[in-house]
């Protein structure tokens, strides 16, 4: 038998890599290094050679943020496909779709908790479902959140990640924006701050309404901030715009948000913000 037929009969009997190999390693999608899986979440999801931040989603940002022993909220629940919608896919079959590659029911989950001993509800916004999209589930979320906040006088911290308005859901995604500003004046009664965190992207109209009305306003480093694309802005005006324009250290230097914080340093900063903007207790 000569070598050739001795390696063909021999392959099926080859053990197979493991299931489990192809996540040893993550590829950063900023610079393209290869980075061990556990080093990736170990160091929050950033790359330790470029310091691009990737994306996360609830899970891991609660576990990030908050101490343990918190509470995930149960998700809203709200009609589904309410205008029938179709267009390559029935949106119902995506709705399925993303929650059975997120696990989550819609794109904005809520926990209570705390970040180092002092009370806060955190929203955090998921762009793997849907692209984060703002829908009836998201602004049900929202109010949830508020609602939460003031009923245990903690302040309201969101963690935005959005491609805007849920096109699936029509004038009922867009009347979503009116009624989290409704919430935030409900919280701003209270007496109770509302903190917003800009992740990477935070675009379309979730930036044009509550991701930007925030009495703190941070973000990560180099996050993409704004409400139409860049291209669609060019065609419009027929200028070239600026280097880095939406990102997070531009919005910074034009006065748009308040901090550009490190992924690293966002719990720290979110339990002084948190602290400092608490009302102050009778004495």
């Amino acid at each position: 038998m000569s070598w050739i037929n001795r390696v063909r009969n021999a392959i099926p009997f080859i053990p197979k890599r493991s299931e489990g190999a192809d996540t040893l390693w993550h590829k950063c999608g900023s610079c393209g290094q290869m980075i061990f899986t556990r080093e990736w979440e170990e160091n929050l999801s950033v790359c330790p050679k470029c310091d691009h931040h990737g994306r996360i989603g609830p899970k891991a940002r609660f576990d990030q943020l908050l101490d343990p022993g918190f509470v995930v909220l149960p998700t809203p629940t709200v009609r589904e496909d309410p205008l029938k919608f179709r267009d390559s896919k029935k949106y119902t079959d995506r709705i399925k779709a993303a929650r059975t590659a997120t696990g989550e029911t819609d794109a904005l989950i809520n926990a209570r908790g705390a970040i180092d001993a002092k009370p806060v509800v955190l929203g955090v916004q998921d762009f793997a479902y849907m692209g984060g999209s703002m829908g009836m589930g998201v602004g049900a979320a929202f109010v949830q959140g508020i609602e939460e906040a003031i009923a245990h006088n903690a302040p309201y911290v969101i963690c935005t990640a959005a491609g805007g308005a849920r096109m699936q859901e029509g004038i009922l995604s867009l009347m979503q924006m009116p009624r989290a500003t409704a919430a935030i004046q409900k919280l701003h009664a209270a007496g109770l701050p509302y903190i917003v965190v800009l992740t990477d992207p935070t675009t379309g109209g979730v930036t044009a309404s509550y991701a930007m009305l925030g009495d703190i306003q941070i973000a990560e480093p180099n996050a993409l901030i704004g409400f139409a694309g860049q291209r669609v802005i060019e065609n419009t005006i027929r200028e070239k715009l600026p280097e880095g324009f939406q990102r997070a250290e531009y919005l910074l230097a034009h006065g748009m948000i308040d901090m550009v914080v490190h992924r690293r340093d966002l719990r720290a900063t979110l339990a002084n913000v948190a602290d400092y903007l608490r009302p102050a207790q009778a004495a």
